[in-house]
């Protein structure tokens, strides 16, 4: 598979698996800790590294923890700095406690001479006709998942990963499921910053 350029990735998950079991494959391949891209088609995906999870909170290019990309630092509750190899101040993150109880906490991302990003639940997140829409469209999925989940043993259902919609005003700028899967949208995201969330977010 092609090599990587981290600057240039759309879309990534931060794990430890290189090669995913397929129909073709019956086998997990793993590897390091990594942001990994995915290659290929389904039948035979390959999930490719470009950047490592290298010790203290950091990211590196190589394995080795030569070539740092950048790390990440809590220097406030709930609120971590971004730095380059040089200590340059990429962005910050926070986490934004919701003040209700029965409300998720919405995430920001702050990038020098950007707008500001704000990730909220995807059915948060939108104009009015928007949210009008996914409120009703998450009804309907609620109720398939309670009639399919009916006779399952004990009701319990996997839990999934939060779904978050990251906006600059109505710009979608970023997609995520936890650190499972991260979609880039704006060319301008410095991609440093989704690989730190999904550090925070693991």
């Amino acid at each position: 598979m092609a090599e990587i350029e981290w600057n240039q990735v759309r879309e990534f998950t931060l794990g430890t698996v290189a090669r995913p079991d397929t129909r073709k494959r019956n086998r997990i391949e793993w590897g390091p800790k990594a942001i990994r891209v995915p290659q290929g088609p389904k039948s035979d995906r390959v999930f490719t590294p470009c950047a490592y999870v290298a010790s203290g909170g950091r990211l590196s290019l190589d394995s080795e923890e030569k070539q740092l990309l950048c790390s990440v630092a809590e220097t406030a509750e709930n609120s971590f700095e971004v730095r380059d190899e040089q200590a340059g101040l990429i962005g910050t993150i926070t986490r934004v406690p919701s003040g209700r109880p029965l409300l998720r906490p919405t995430w920001r991302i702050d990038q020098p001479g950007r707008p500001e990003i704000v990730g909220r639940t995807e059915w948060l997140s939108g104009r009015p006709k928007e949210l009008a829409v996914k409120a009703a469209g998450r009804l309907l999925i609620g109720v398939l998942d309670a009639v399919s989940s009916a006779g399952a043993e004990g009701g319990d259902q996997a839990t999934k990963d939060r779904v978050l919609e990251w906006r600059a005003g109505d710009e979608i700028v970023m997609l995520s499921e936890g650190s499972k899967s991260v979609t880039v949208k704006a060319d301008w995201l410095d991609r440093r910053l989704p690989f730190a969330y999904a550090l925070i977010a693991d």
